[in-house]
């Protein structure tokens, strides 16, 4: 699997690794057996150990469930044809030339002192391959080419082809900055004119995101539709994308099915994954749970088996449109001055700055990359300080091994031991581990149990995990399903991803629960969300925050595709501000809308109001009031959302879409003002607004003067009413006349004008001082 590097660009996110048929098979007919990471396949297992796999629940009734679901994928032709072409033995080789022209090559053959099995170029100049007719040549002196001229100068130059993708490679890889991976480019480019499948693939995709290379949609469409004709299935899950999302090509449903299909047949994962979420969501298919689960799952079998004793690395999801709205809302970034403080507090032996910034380090995440080195001494620091969480940290390094950190079980126990006798959950569950699978001490399921159900009661997942496992096998315990459910639910409520694999296939075989293919589905679903290619979710976030809307948004697209929500809502909201010029300004709507709907499905309460706001307005759509209305009803009722409630307010008050109340439209109001204090303000107004308006029909729908014709003032004040009215006004006419009278005399006459008499200055004697 190859490094992210610096930029957040990483192979495993694009050019996944591919499945074979076989391998399709053995992952899904055992998916229920890999549980929690634990690996029973290796060899020199107990026969304990043995035992409790071979009691893995109804492991028939499995791959007999597997084989209907790949049937369903149509990969049955597929495995009997590669089983046809095993059994086929490899054709003979005939010399061509030479001096034993059309006669069958001898392998092995024996050439200046030393036997050859195969063709070999040795003894010329020109590279040619060739091979002996009879085992001694230089007895007989029988010989021919095994290839033809042309095969020596293809192979030759995919040779060279090879070399040159092989340096590029290695600069890819070993260097951090920006300029030395546009060189590995350029080796990368010239390979892939070379011809060479795995640097087209590269370049291809470079070129789609302008990764290193200038963003060119209509050169990648070539390369891609090139790899396509070659079978490559990265190729033809990326030509799939196009044709989705109509890039450099008219946008077509039906073949981007087609290619996806033959990629996910091929076996990338990526297009199992997009395929997972079509049949789920019903995009261009027929909605089938089914269908969804048998994809998602074998998806879901890789990227747990990828995870690692830490959890590896954190999926940043930031909505930009949340941003927007509230700038002041942590996205969840560290500030590179935060870091630095918390840098500076560290190098002042500040021991919680150390295991928090050797945490960040070990995981990746928050603006943080992934740095084994840096966690290493940050953990080693705190650690010699007697931090006991530190020591725990160490020894899961330790236990893993990794470039930095040299692999040692006794190391990894030392550590374990010294946190765990201080009380430290995370060195009580590596202690469980090391028990569990006897990494340097003898297996012991009871300790394992002990120090599990330690870690557990302290909150730590790794510990409900592991325990949750013990009970699902029956190791140490008695086989308890409703137990390991329990472990396996706090354990995904910490958010480890192993916990969430483990509940689907719980709840994908009914196992211990009944049997839910919606719930196995998105859990699994959430299970291959947080697979190596999630880390394209920041490099999408920093080419947009670097200004390049155009990268950011086929990369958003991409990952809309394979159905995460945030890349759906992203792309719709750079399309929504038309920030994206490869995207016509007459699609630019009508594609924001498609993403936006997908992204509300999934349970985005802006989503949905923004769809409410595109019928209304009619962005992309027809104005349809009705439609409009329902939206920001469904965001009502669902997510509670206060700007739903204040829209439908406005559309009772207006009556746009529903007959108009003014009645429901204030209650509407009131339930916005309580549901977000941010909304009392607008509701205020609107509600004073309601009130005039209101009054103002009240006072038109009634006749004032026949209102006045059925009032009997005899009745209402008594016979003499007119004198008390006449002694009224009379007593406010003199009350008037009187305060006149006062404010007159309070006015003082303006005195004469006199001329000013100007002061005299004293006598110099008298004057001050200077």
């Amino acid at each position: 699997m190859s490094l992210v590097d610096e930029e957040g660009n990483q192979d495993e996110s694009l050019e996944s690794k591919t499945l074979s048929a076989e391998d399709q098979v053995k992952d899904h007919s055992t998916g229920t057996r890999v549980v929690a990471g634990q690996i029973f396949l290796e060899s020199g297992k107990s026969d304990s150990q043995s035992e409790n796999e071979g009691n893995f629940h109804s492991q028939e009734e499995e791959k007999e469930n597997s084989l209907e679901e790949l049937n369903s994928l149509e990969m049955s032709n597929l495995l009997n044809k590669d089983l046809e072409e095993a059994e086929i033995q490899s054709p003979v080789l005939t010399a061509i030339g030479g001096s034993a022209d059309g006669e069958p090559c001898h392998f092995p053959f024996l050439f200046m002192e030393k036997e050859y099995a195969e063709c070999t170029a040795d003894g010329r100049e020109d590279g040619r391959l060739w091979c002996a007719t009879t085992y001694d040549y230089k007895k007989d002196q029988k010989w021919g080419f095994c290839e033809s001229e042309e095969q020596s100068n293809k192979r030759r130059q995919m040779q060279e082809a090879e070399d040159v993708y092989q340096i590029g490679m290695k600069i890819l890889n070993e260097s951090s900055k920006k300029a030395q991976k546009k060189v590995a480019y350029q080796y990368l480019l010239k390979a892939a004119d070379m011809n060479h499948t795995k640097a087209m693939e590269k370049v291809s995709y470079a070129l789609l995101f302008g990764d290193y290379l200038k963003q060119n949609i209509q050169s990648s469409k070539e390369l891609f539709e090139k790899l396509t004709e070659e079978g490559s299935p990265k190729g033809q899950m990326a030509l799939g994308f196009l044709y989705a999302s109509g890039l450099g090509v008219n946008s077509s449903q039906a073949k981007a099915l087609v290619y996806y299909t033959f990629g996910a047949l091929g076996g990338n994962l990526i297009a199992l994954m997009i395929l997972g979420y079509r049949y789920w969501a019903g995009i261009g298919v027929l909605q089938s749970c089914e269908s969804a689960l048998t994809h998602y799952r074998l998806v879901a079998n890789h990227v747990a088996s990828d995870i690692s004793l830490t959890g590896g690395t954190v999926v940043q999801r930031i909505r930009l449109a949340d941003e927007v709205e509230n700038p002041g809302m942590a996205s969840g970034m560290l500030e590179e001055d935060l870091i630095q403080y918390y840098q500076f507090l560290a190098e002042k032996g500040d021991v919680q700055a150390q295991v928090g910034l050797g945490q960040l380090h070990l995981h990746g995440g928050r603006g943080v990359e992934q740095n084994h080195q840096r966690a290493f001494e940050y953990f080693n620091q705190a650690a010699n300080a007697g931090n006991s969480h530190a020591m725990a940290f160490l020894g899961k390094m330790y236990s893993e091994g990794s470039d930095v950190v040299p692999q040692s079980n006794e190391t990894a126990l030392q550590y374990f031991k010294k946190a765990a006798d201080m009380g430290n959950p995370v060195g009580q569950s590596g202690l469980g581990m090391a028990y569990l699978y006897g990494r340097g001490v003898p297996v012991n399921y009871e300790l394992a149990l002990k120090y599990f159900q330690k870690a557990a009661e302290q909150g730590w997942v790794d510990g409900q995990l592991q325990l949750g496992s013990m009970y699902y096998n029956g190791i140490g315990v008695k086989k308890d399903y409703k137990q390991a459910l329990k472990y396996f639910n706090l354990a995904s409520q910490g958010g480890h991803i192993l916990a969430f694999y483990n509940l689907a296939q719980m709840h994908a075989t009914g196992t211990g629960v009944m049997r839910s293919c919606h719930t196995a589905v998105e859990l699994f679903k959430n299970v291959c969300e947080r697979g190596r290619w999630s880390e394209r979710l920041m490099t999408a976030y920093n080419s947009y925050k670097d200004g390049d809307s155009n990268s950011a948004v086929v990369q958003y697209l991409l990952l809309a595709e394979q159905g995460y929500e945030v890349a759906q809502s992203n792309a719709a909201f750079i399309l929504d501000q038309k920030e994206a010029s490869i995207v016509g300004e007459n699609e630019t709507y009508p594609r924001a809308l498609l993403h936006w709907n997908r992204a509300a499905s999934q349970g985005y309460t802006v989503a949905r109001i923004k769809l409410g706001d595109y019928h209304f307005y009619g962005f992309g759509t027809d104005v349809d009031y009705e439609t409009a209305f329902i939206h920001y009803r469904l965001a009502s009722e669902q997510q509670h959302s206060a700007q739903a409630m204040f829209n439908l307010g406005y559309m009772h008050e207006k009556g746009l879409g529903i007959k108009q109340d003014i009645h429901l439209a204030k209650r509407f109001y009131d339930m916005a003002a309580e549901a977000s204090p941010d909304a009392q303000v607008p509701v205020f107004l609107a509600l004073c607004k309601l009130g005039v308006i209101y009054s103002l029909q009240y006072i038109r729908e009634i006749n004032i003067r026949e209102v006045f014709s059925h009032i009997d003032m005899d009745q209402l004040l008594g016979p003499e009413w007119d004198l008390y009215l006449m002694t009224i006004i009379a007593l406010l006419l003199g009350t008037i006349i009187a305060y006149r009278q006062r404010q007159h005399q309070a006015i003082p006459r303006p005195a004469g004008l006199r001329p000013a008499v100007p002061q005299q200055e004293p006598p110099p004697e008298h004057q001050a001082p200077q």
